[in-house]
């Protein structure tokens, strides 16, 4: 296989540093996502599952661009562009955030790391942010320089992935808590590593800081990974959606608000800072949110693969609402879902009618997450 023969979208999709080793380790399928090429495919979705669930893998999330923030009112800046408190959030912390516009939508959910007292970036998922935080420090008055900087994250998950770290980093990456972050260097390639990750499994991002090192770090990591059962892989729609994690543009847009997903614990409406979209977050709040989201389990077939369209939910004759995320979990033996429903039908226990393209099948709202509700795994 060769990238010219079968990636041709051009210049303006961008490939990350670990593009030719994810080809030289089988990726057969890419997206584009943030402007980016990655790899979506390595073979069998379910055994990819299973290598991350059992073993680890190794995945090339270099489309989680950075958006970095420095500056002498760098804090006070990222304060405004999300409503979680970030008041107490140490040097050295990562913590999942929602960005909100002005009418209380989210633009993003990404994770914020914080390297320095005025220096932090933004992990992004699917939008595009760097571009939202330029324009709102035009007229912010506050001093803060914000850019893309060279940085491409990889992700090393699954429950071999700490004794990886440690033939790579030597026993003391073992202190390194969940949501933190240290500055290190493998072999002279400058590294940030997080006890962070899109899987809801033990695992680590470990983000590149020089582009040019890009298969080196590849290969290194695959070379001590190897004797622990490491493969190459890529994010798993199943276990994610196991873990009830969202995808931007499925389970959330610019007309989704914090409250329809139960992410009210990223919403402090009473702290001092005010942040971008307070008023209609506060509105929404007292009002109620008019829709919520919820797990459904599917009865049907086992689903050959995510959806690829909003399945509509129906409620006798009335259109409640779609399902977002779709798929068969093979180790919970069920096809499960995450689904946005009118509020009043937002119901454990009630049944309804998903309009699959096969056609119509019932359905049951049940709790999500699926598996590991307290998420014990991934913080273990």
């Amino acid at each position: 296989m060769t990238q010219t023969q079968d990636f041709g979208f051009g210049t303006q999709i961008r490939k990350s540093p670990f593009f030719d080793a994810t080809v030289r380790w089988g990726a057969q399928r890419f997206s584009v996502y943030n402007h980016m090429y990655i790899p979506r495919d390595f073979g069998d979705p379910e055994q990819n599952f299973w290598n991350l669930v059992n073993d680890a893998i190794l995945c090339d999330v270099a489309v989680e661009r950075q958006v970095e923030i420095t500056g002498p009112d760098a804090a006070k800046f990222v304060q405004m562009l999300t409503p979680r408190d970030l008041s107490n959030m140490a040097v050295g912390q990562c913590k999942y955030i929602l960005i909100t516009n002005a009418d209380g939508g989210i633009l993003n959910d990404p994770i914020l790391l914080r390297l320095a007292e005025n220096h932090f970036w933004i992990s992004l998922a699917d939008s595009d942010i760097l571009l939202w935080a330029q324009g709102v420090a035009v007229h912010s008055d506050l001093d803060v320089e914000i850019c893309e900087p060279d940085v491409s994250p990889l992700q090393l998950q699954g429950p071999k992935s700490g004794e990886i770290m440690v033939d790579l980093f030597g026993e003391s990456v073992r202190e390194l808590k969940y949501y933190w972050l240290r500055e290190v260097e493998l072999e002279g390639i400058p590294l940030v590593i997080s006890r962070t990750g899109w899987s809801s499994e033990l695992g680590y991002e470990l983000y590149l800081r020089d582009g040019s090192k890009g298969d080196m770090l590849w290969e290194r990591i695959m070379a001590a990974g190897m004797e622990h059962g490491l493969k190459p892989g890529h994010t798993s729609s199943i276990r994610r959606i196991e873990g009830g994690m969202l995808s931007y543009h499925a389970d959330a847009d610019i007309h989704t608000n914090p409250y329809e997903l139960g992410l009210d614990r990223l919403v402090n409406l009473d702290m001092d800072a005010d942040f971008i979209g307070k008023a209609a977050l506060r509105r929404i709040r007292d009002e109620g949110p008019k829709r919520k989201q919820v797990g459904l389990v599917i009865e049907a077939e086992p689903l050959a693969g995510p959806n690829t369209t909003f399945w509509t939910i129906n409620q006798g004759s009335d259109e409640i609402g779609k399902v977002t995320s779709a798929v068969y979990s093979p180790r919970l033996k069920q096809n499960i879902a995450l689904a946005m429903v009118a509020s009043d039908h937002a119901v454990l226990g009630a049944e309804v009618e998903v309009m699959l393209p096969s056609g119509p099948t019932r359905a049951t709202v049940v709790e999500r997450p699926f598996f590991d509700p307290k998420k014990r795994i991934a913080a273990a």
